[in-house]
C-alpha cells in the first residue's frame, strides 16, 4: 500500500504527469491551433509544480521505501530545472512560427522532460536514476528532431539517439556490475558495501556508471553529441538542453558521487578530476575557431561544465555548494544568451547563427548588444559580475581541499576561454557593421533577456539568498 506521505513527496511530479497528459489530449483534439494555450497552460503548470516542492520537502526526505529523495537538494535542483524549462516555452513560439504554425506537442514534451529530469535528481536507487534518465532522454529525442523539415534537426535527432543509446547502455552496466558486487541498487547500501573496501568488480562499475554520466553532462570524453545537436536543434530547444537537462545531470552526478560511492571517494575523485581537467582545457580551446554561435555555444558549455565539476571533486559540503551556485548562475546566463540568440534574424525573419552577423550590432541594436555582452562577459567571468562569483565558489572550495593546482589551472584556462567570449564582444563594438537584423525581437524575448541581464549585473545583492540555498542543499546529502 502507497503511503500518503510518499505521494505528497511527490506531488510535483504527479502535477507535471497530470498536466502533461490533460495537455496532450487538448493538442491532440485542438490541433496546431491551440499552441498558444497549451504553451501558457505548460508555464502554469510548471508554476504549480514549483509551488509544490514545498510540499514535498515537507513530507521527505525519503519516499516509496527510498527509491525517491525529498530532500532540500532535489528542491534547489527542481527549481532550476523548472524554471529554465518555462523559459525554454516561453522563448519557442516566435521562433517557430516562422515558415509556419507553432505545435503545442513541443510544450508538452517539455513537461514530460521535467518529469524525468525530477526523478534524476530525486533518485535514491539505482533504477529509479535509470528510469528518470530515460524519461528524460526520450523527451529530448524526439525535442532535437522537432523541425523534421530541416535537415540539420533530423540529424542532431537521429545524432542524439544512437549516441544517448550507447551511453544508457554503459551507464546500465555499470549499474548492473554494482548491483552485482554489492548486492544492492539502493544508494545507501552501495555507500555501506563500499564502507568495507572498494573491490574490482566494484571499481568497474563505478567507472562504467560515471561514464554513461559524464555523456550526459556532455563532458570531455565523452562530449562528441554537443556540438552537432546544439547547433542542428532548434534554437528553444538548444536553449533547453544548455539549460535545464544539464542542471538535472549535474545533480545526478552529484548525488551517486556524494551518496552512493562517498566510501570511495578517493578513486571517483580522481575520474572527476580529469574529466574537469579536459573539459575545460577542450571546452576553451575547441570554440576559439567557431563561426557559429550555436556550436560556441556548445563548447561553452563542456568548458562550464568542467568548472562546475572541480566543485564536486573537492567532495565536501563547500565543493557541492559551490557547484549548485554554479549551476543556478548558468542558468541565468545560458537562458539569457539564447534569447539574444533567438534575436539574431535576417530581414524576413529568418534566424542567423554566424558570428560574423553581429559585426557593427552596437550601432543598430544597442539594447541587445550590451546584454549580450553582459552574457558573454559574465561566462568569462569578469568582475563584477555573477559569473565570476560562480568561478570564485568553486575555486575556493578546491583550494579549501587542498586541491590548489586544479583551481589554478582552472583560473589560467579562465583567461584562454575569455578570448572567445570578447571575440564576440569585439565583433558586436569596434567590427564594421553588415546587414541589419530584424528591427525588434518579441516582448518574451525582450523580458527574458532584460531579467537575465539585470539579476547577472546586481546578482551579489543575492548571494546571501543563493548561498544559503545552495548550501543547505548540500548540506542534506551528507
Amino acid at each position: 500500500m502507497i503511503e500518503t506521505a510518499s505521494l505528497l513527496a511527490v506531488l510535483p511530479e504527479l502535477i507535471l504527469t497530470a498536466g502533461g497528459l490533460i495537455l496532450m489530449l487538448v493538442a491532440a483534439y485542438a490541433g496546431d491551433g491551440s499552441a498558444r494555450v497549451v504553451n501558457w497552460l505548460s508555464v502554469v503548470t510548471l508554476a504549480i509544480a514549483g509551488v509544490a516542492l514545498s510540499c514535498s520537502l515537507a513530507h521527505g526526505p525519503d519516499a516509496f521505501d527510498g527509491l525517491y529523495r525529498a530532500d532540500a537538494f532535489s528542491v534547489f535542483a527542481k527549481a532550476l530545472i523548472y524554471g529554465a524549462a518555462a523559459a525554454a516555452i516561453l522563448l519557442a513560439p516566435r521562433f517557430f512560427s516562422v515558415g509556419g504554425k507553432p505545435r503545442p506537442e513541443y510544450a508538452v514534451l517539455i513537461l514530460f522532460a521535467a518529469i524525468g529530469m525530477g526523478m534524476m535528481v530525486s533518485a535514491g536507487d539505482l533504477l529509479t536514476l535509470y528510469v528518470g534518465l530515460e524519461m528524460n532522454s526520450l523527451a529530448s529525442y524526439v525535442l532535437a528532431s522537432f523541425m523534421r523539415q530541416d535537415e540539420r534537426s533530423s540529424e542532431a535527432g537521429l545524432k542524439y539517439f544512437v549516441l544517448g543509446s550507447l551511453a544508457s547502455g554503459i551507464l546500465l552496466y555499470g549499474s548492473a556490475l554494482l548491483y552485482g558486487f554489492t548486492g544492492t541498487t539502493a544508494f545507501d547500501g552501495i555507500a555501506v558495501a563500499m564502507g568495507d573496501g572498494v573491490s574490482n568488480g566494484e571499481l568497474f562499475g563505478m567507472v562504467f556508471l560515471l561514464c554513461g554520466l559524464a555523456f550526459k553532462i556532455s563532458a570531455v570524453p565523452f562530449h562528441m553529441w554537443t556540438p552537432d545537436v546544439y547547433e542542428g536543434a532548434p534554437t528553444p530547444v538548444t536553449a533547453f538542453f544548455g539549460s535545464a537537462p544539464k542542471v538535472a545531470a549535474i545533480a545526478l552526478t552529484v548525488r551517486v558521487a556524494i551518496e552512493a560511492l562517498g566510501p570511495a571517494g578517493l578513486d571517483w575523485q580522481q575520474i572527476v578530476i580529469f574529466v574537469a581537467l579536459a573539459s575545460i582545457l577542450f571546452g576553451a580551446v575547441a570554440a576559439i575557431g567557431q563561426t557559429n554561435i550555436k556550436r560556441l555555444m556548445a563548447y561553452s558549455s563542456i568548458n562550464n561544465v568542467g568548472f562546475a565539476l572541480i566543485g564536486l571533486a573537492a567532495g565536501t559540503p563547500a565543493g557541492v555548494a559551490g557547484t549548485m551556485s554554479y549551476m543556478a548562475i548558468y542558468v541565468l546566463m545560458t537562458v539569457g544568451a539564447f534569447a539574444c540568440i533567438l534575436q539574431m534574424r535576417d530581414a524576413d525573419g529568418n534566424p542567423v547563427e554566424t558570428i560574423a552577423s553581429l559585426s557593427g550590432l552596437s550601432q543598430s541594436r544597442k539594447g541587445l548588444a550590451a546584454a549580450l555582452a553582459i552574457f558573454m562577459f559574465s561566462m568569462a567571468g569578469i568582475p563584477p559580475l555573477f559569473g565570476f562569483w560562480a568561478k570564485f565558489l568553486v575555486f575556493d572550495a578546491a583550494v579549501a581541499a587542498n586541491l590548489t593546482l586544479l583551481a589554478a589551472f582552472g583560473i589560467a584556462m579562465s583567461v584562454i576561454g575569455a578570448f572567445y567570449y570578447l571575440k564576440i564582444i569585439k565583433t558586436m563594438y569596434f567590427d564594421e557593421p553588415i546587414v541589419a537584423y530584424e528591427a525588434k525581437g518579441g516582448p518574451v524575448e525582450n523580458i527574458i533577456l532584460t531579467a537575465c541581464a539585470v539579476v547577472i549585473v546586481l546578482g551579489y545583492l543575492l548571494n546571501p539568498v543563493l548561498d544559503q540555498a545552495s548550501a543547505a542543499a548540500a548540506a542534506s546529502l551528507f
